[in-house]
């Protein structure tokens, strides 16, 4: 590599572990002044480490941690009115602090497979325990954030050294999962 990539805070030290036991938590924002909190009812799921343009990252971080969680299960405790879309005609509706810009929940609003869930960023919560990433997801797109290309094969095998097989999609479960998904809708296949 031409130098050292940060692939996130949190994967640089190795890859975090999850509690079976994990019930939730809060997720608060950077700002030491009113920061925003979210509560999450449960663990975590599909948590995997992301490379698109649209995740929030921490300094220095060429991945974010994404995860989801349903709908249902989110909701802001303090400092809501902080909260602004980042990008409303975007698939996922993320809530950013308008303060520190971390994005603190992203439902899926409109008609999609992901319809009900909401994307957050789990390194976020109070306490640890959830569930640790997966997979790594639109690896290549970190190029369009400026990771010089000659250092794709050095991450791809950091990635899978750490346990978190690198794609260039979602993990192949949840690519299955869309593509029923579609079958469903268009008639392909029956309920």
């Amino acid at each position: 590599m031409t130098g050292t990539v940060s692939l996130h805070p949190l994967l640089d030290k190795g890859l975090p572990t999850g509690s079976p036991g994990f019930t939730g938590g809060t997720l608060v924002c950077e700002c030491a002044d009113r920061p925003v909190k979210v509560k999450v009812e449960g663990d975590v799921a599909h948590n995997h480490a992301c490379g698109c343009t649209k995740c929030w990252k921490p300094a220095g971080a060429t991945f974010s941690i994404v995860a989801v969680v349903p709908h249902d299960k989110i909701t802001v405790l303090e400092n809501g009115d902080k909260l602004e879309v980042v990008d409303k005609s975007a698939l996922i509706q993320r809530h950013a602090c308008q303060g520190c810009g971390v994005h603190m929940y992203g439902p899926v609003v409109r008609e999609h497979p992901f319809q009900g869930l909401d994307f957050i960023h789990p390194e976020r919560f109070d306490k640890d325990g959830w569930a640790p990433p997966g997979f790594a997801a639109f690896v290549s797109s970190i190029i369009e954030s400026g990771t010089d290309p000659a250092d794709m094969s050095a991450i791809r095998q950091r990635l899978s050294d750490l346990g978190l097989p690198p794609s260039d999609c979602l993990s192949p479960g949840l690519m299955d999962y869309i593509a029923t998904w579609t079958a469903k809708k268009s008639g392909v296949l029956q309920s």
